[in-house]
């Protein structure tokens, strides 16, 4: 993980930059902000940029042997301990019994709050939390030398779920921990952690990313109109945990759209339904023009699939990307795209989108398109 990739957080950045600079690294942090605002990122970060070995002016260099092992989050000297959970296999649970999960979480999104790993690791009636056994784990790993960086770093994520007698057991670790060690605490609640921790770590506020930030963010990376980007800002508020999980939605809902126009489309151009292929040219021609090229774009996945299935039907399984419903049409449609059309719905597709990215005329465009798909779907295969 690296400063530049986290949004916002510029001041907390170079405070933290300026601790390694001027080697005064704390041996102990506390992390705290609301959920979602980056502040396991940016532990990672940190942690990378105190092992980086060839640390640049404000940011870890990436090319570095321990760079790339923290790029995998495998890093020998890297520990980390979050809740966990008592199930069938496992009776007294560490976070090494599930690092396996963690490392995918983490590095597939690192804003995720408590309630979604705990959904992601199966945890349904049980308590989950950081128990007494794993204060025991902490102090052995922490005991050893550090096997490649000067630091071994011990990220510790919501310490507020560690219960009284693992909190005891880890007081004098954190007060005088071995050399070369840093505890960093991330958490979202700091009145649930007993106070003879708060006394001995350094507090370090992590506040929300700001609506601007964000804002550009969600614009950057979706092709979102701008007042949709205000409603996942202003219902966000500055947790990125949530926007994610509102663009999911919004993405999700296009795509059915999306495959429901599709369908319409070669449903009604093969039957040559004329009156309805002019109905379906006015309902797509009056939505956006990048969400007309984001549907252009689906139809070309679909139809590059479709063909694969046609000409490959035993490697369904395998070879294709293809949703429940998408798979379920295309059982039956594959067979109309053939090795002698391919080509040419390929094309007048990727013409259509370049028309549309022109600023072309959308419903002479999407039209023409309905009826040479129609002419193209009755080419059979020889």
């Amino acid at each position: 993980m690296f400063f530049r990739e986290i949004p916002g957080l510029d001041k907390v950045k170079t405070k933290l930059i300026n601790s390694v600079k001027n080697k005064r690294i704390s041996h102990a942090w506390l992390f705290a902000g609301p959920e979602g605002n980056g502040k396991l990122a940016l532990a990672l970060a940190y942690a990378q940029y105190i092992s980086c070995e060839n640390r640049l002016e404000d940011d870890s260099c990436g090319e570095c042997p321990s760079c790339k092992k923290y790029e995998k989050l495998i890093h020998p000297d890297l520990h980390f301990v979050f809740p966990v959970f008592k199930n069938k296999k496992v009776q007294k649970p560490v976070s090494d019994d599930f690092i396996k999960e963690w490392r995918e979480f983490l590095l597939d999104f690192p804003y995720f709050g408590l309630e979604t790993w705990l959904y992601k690791i199966g945890v349904e009636n049980q308590q989950a939390g950081i128990f007494t056994q794993e204060s025991a784990e902490i102090i052995k790993k922490l005991n050893l030398k550090s096997y490649e960086s000067e630091f071994k770093i011990m990220i510790i994520w919501i310490p507020e779920r560690m219960n009284i007698t693992a909190s005891n057991k880890l007081l004098k670790m954190i007060e005088e921990p071995p050399p070369k060690t840093v505890f960093i605490l991330v958490s979202e609640d700091t009145e649930k952690i007993i106070n003879t921790i708060l006394s001995r770590v350094q507090l370090l506020k992590v506040p929300k990313i700001s609506a601007e930030r964000m804002f550009d963010v969600i614009k950057e990376k979706y092709n979102f109109a701008d007042d949709i980007i205000t409603d996942i800002v202003n219902i966000s508020n500055g947790n990125f945990a949530v926007a994610q999980r509102l663009i999911k939605n919004i993405e999700e809902e296009r795509e059915s759209e999306h495959f429901k126009r599709f369908t319409e489309l070669m449903r009604n151009a093969y039957g040559l339904k004329i009156s309805k292929l002019s109905d379906w040219t006015d309902e797509i021609s009056a939505i956006g023009r990048e969400q007309q090229k984001q549907f252009l774009l689906y139809c070309l996945r679909l139809v590059r699939e479709n063909f694969i299935l046609n000409k490959s039907p035993e490697n369904k399984n395998k070879i294709l990307f293809l949703t429940k419903k998408e798979k379920q049409f295309s059982e039956k449609f594959n067979t109309f795209i053939n090795k002698n059309n391919i080509y040419d719905i390929s094309n007048e597709f990727t013409e259509a989108y370049n028309h549309i990215e022109r600023n072309g005329y959308s419903k002479l465009i999407f039209l023409d398109l309905a009826l040479k798909t129609a002419r193209l779907l009755k080419i059979k295969p020889q």
